[in-house]
């Protein structure tokens, strides 16, 4: 704010002796996010570019108007049969009681068949909305970066999804459909009481109706604060499982069972007071809408029991007068749940509904062209990073990989090293400086044409619960059955494979546990060879794998870089050897590059971090 406007405001609330307003409290927030929420949720439903939905919503709303003027006069079919079979009144029309009582359950059938075809029509416009908004969220989700993804647990994210979801839905049907309607009928109601009877009979339901909103309005805002401790207690523990049993070779490895258990069970507990909490307010809520809504009909069935008594109204009227009484009660009965219900729904929207607002770190320009690869020359200029604006990471890196080459990142723990990679595959983007592709700045092209030109092995090759032939196939969308062997024979895997009872239809499990790390890494390189990058990252490939399983491996990584470029991260410094350049980083600097013999000659860091390697394996 400009200092003249602040100065401005800090006067004006001296000369008025007020002091400056308060800041808004949660229920006023979340209020004000209801209304923004909603805004929201309307293109869902009356969507531009898409008139079949606005008919089939208008057609929706027909029926539902139709069924709200059945419903509102079929208690006068009632009263008329109650008034012929007592011989009073003058019926409304001339079917005598049998019809009338025929004409009265027709009405009935026609109020619910109207408010069926309203459904009907109604489902398909519902149920696109949510699939539409389940897949922005999903596709928004992907975009948002690595930075966001590290610092959120899977369990919340997942679980704040399926409740705004959820609440949508819920917002969609019971909001058009429910309070709309709701108050439609009361309006038609209070009509047909005032021109029936007198006005006395509508200020009485009217009092009824504005108590009973009111209660149940307060007590709800009570409720939902309950509510909203009773969420953030199940995410907790949702969160719990969900990373417990993610981490369950963990677990295993430290006999932690039971401390896992009583994590669990802690945060279970927590959510239990919570629910206990909601359940104890659900029921004063309930009492005491029944003793409003009980007050109000008692109310009104005196007065028409006074008017039979005086003659100058009949039975028939004082069976209507309670048909429409019980009428109102049912909707307001309900009332009190979808309000509940929608305000929390509201607040499940908002959770879902913030989320998409997340801004995506790293986004492509406007107009950002495809990346063009030539020969696939990776360049690092000047590159300076650091996941916090505190603590530097690389310092002035400048590096180049010429096509075909394969150029090797060794390093102590926290030299950079992986920090690399991840900047080439735009996770991150740089601090300053550049990184480039064939020239073309990664920051200056689609990240989709970049993701594609460059394939991953990482350290820890992570597979979906499905078949080895799906997770290898994952490498590139259109794969033919003979691409995917091709891509196994390549990596060294195709005979163990050929080994399993169901071949290439053997599942893995999750995150491909019931491989072993070579093999997991196996499928993880026929993936990437069946993507077919020009460039190829190898981001500590083999240093979880034993000595054996790693040569192996290399012999399938030699032949996955042939006709690439290869920067290859690694922590095994014999794995680099043959490699035709290593760069040795330290501290976020470049220290030494070369060949591996040329680097021992020099007898600088890389020849210590070689012969500390050695001492070590041979010990």
């Amino acid at each position: 704010m400009p200092a003249d406007t602040t100065q401005a405001s800090a006067a004006g609330a001296r000369q008025t002796g007020g002091t400056p307003p308060k800041p808004p409290t949660i229920e006023q927030e979340e209020r004000q996010s209801g209304f923004l929420v909603l805004r929201k949720v309307a293109p869902y439903l009356w969507p531009a570019d898409m008139p079949w939905v606005k008919r089939r919503v208008v057609w929706a709303l027909v029926a539902l108007f139709v069924s709200k003027l059945v419903s509102v006069a079929t208690p006068l079919f009632y009263r008329d049969a109650v008034d012929a079979l007592a011989g009073e009144g003058v019926p409304m029309v001339a079917l005598g009681a049998i019809g009338l009582t025929v004409a009265y359950g027709m009405a009935r059938l026609m109020t619910v068949g109207f408010q069926q075809l309203r459904d009907a029509i109604f489902a398909r416009v519902g149920q696109r909305a949510l699939r539409m908004l389940a897949l922005e969220t999903f596709e928004h989700i992907h975009k948002l970066s690595m930075r966001y993804h590290i610092t959120r647990k899977t369990g919340g994210l997942s679980r704040i999804i399926e409740r705004g979801v959820k609440g949508v839905e819920f917002l969609l049907r019971f909001l058009l459909f429910n309070i709309g309607p709701l108050i439609l009928e009361l309006l038609m109601i209070g009509v047909v009481l005032t021109v029936l009877f007198d006005w006395t009979y509508l200020a009485v339901v009217a009092v009824t109706i504005a108590l009973y909103v009111w209660f149940t309005f307060s007590v709800t805002e009570w409720r939902v604060r309950q509510r909203r401790e009773m969420n953030a207690a199940d995410t907790d523990a949702n969160q719990k499982a969900v990373d417990s049993l993610l981490n369950y070779e963990t677990v295993k490895y430290f006999g932690a069972e039971a401390r896992e258990a009583h994590r669990y069970d802690n945060a279970m507990a927590s959510y239990e007071d919570a629910a206990i909490k909601t359940s104890l307010s659900l029921a004063f809520l309930n009492f005491g809408q029944s003793v409003i809504i009980t007050g109000g009909l008692v109310a009104v069935m005196i007065m028409a029991a006074i008017g039979v008594q005086n003659g100058t109204l009949t039975v028939g009227d004082f069976v209507m007068v309670n048909a429409y009484m019980v009428q109102i009660t049912v909707p307001l009965n309900f009332l009190g749940t979808v309000y509940r219900e929608i305000r929390q729904a509201l607040v499940d929207m908002g959770e879902m509904f913030g989320l998409l607002e997340q801004p995506a770190e790293i986004s492509d320009k406007e107009g950002a062209p495809d990346l063009e690869v030539t020969g696939g020359k990776v360049t690092l200029e000047d590159v300076h990073f650091g996941y916090d604006t505190d603590r530097k990471i690389l310092k002035g890196v400048s590096l180049e990989a010429l096509p075909g080459e394969t150029v090797a990142i060794v390093g102590s723990t926290g030299s950079g090293k992986s920090t690399i990679g991840r900047l080439l595959f735009r996770f991150y983007d740089v601090g300053s400086g550049a990184l480039k592709v064939d020239g073309q700045d990664v920051r200056d092209v689609t990240q989709l044409s970049l993701h594609r030109a460059v394939g991953v092995v990482p350290q820890d090759t992570v597979l979906f619960n499905d078949t080895i032939g799906y997770n290898i196939a994952y490498g590139r969308d259109d794969a033919t059955q003979e691409d995917i062997v091709a891509a196994a024979k390549d990596a060294q895997i195709h005979d163990f494979i050929q080994g399993l009872p169901d071949g290439y239809d053997t599942t893995v499990g999750e995150r491909g546990l019931k491989l072993s790390g070579g093999e997991k890494q196996r499928v993880g390189i026929a993936r990437t060879l069946l993507k077919n990058p020009p460039i190829l990252l190898l981001d500590e490939a083999t240093s979880a794998l034993d000595s054996e399983t790693e040569s192996e491996i290399q012999d399938a990584l030699m032949r996955a870089g042939e006709g690439r470029t290869v920067l290859t991260i690694a922590h095994r410094l014999s794995t680099i050897a043959d490699a035709d350049r290593i760069v040795v980083l330290e501290k976020g600097e470049i220290v030494e590059q070369g060949k591996h013999d040329e680097l021992l000659a020099r007898d600088g860091r890389y020849a210590q971090l070689w012969h500390r390697q050695q001492s070590e394996e041979g010990a």
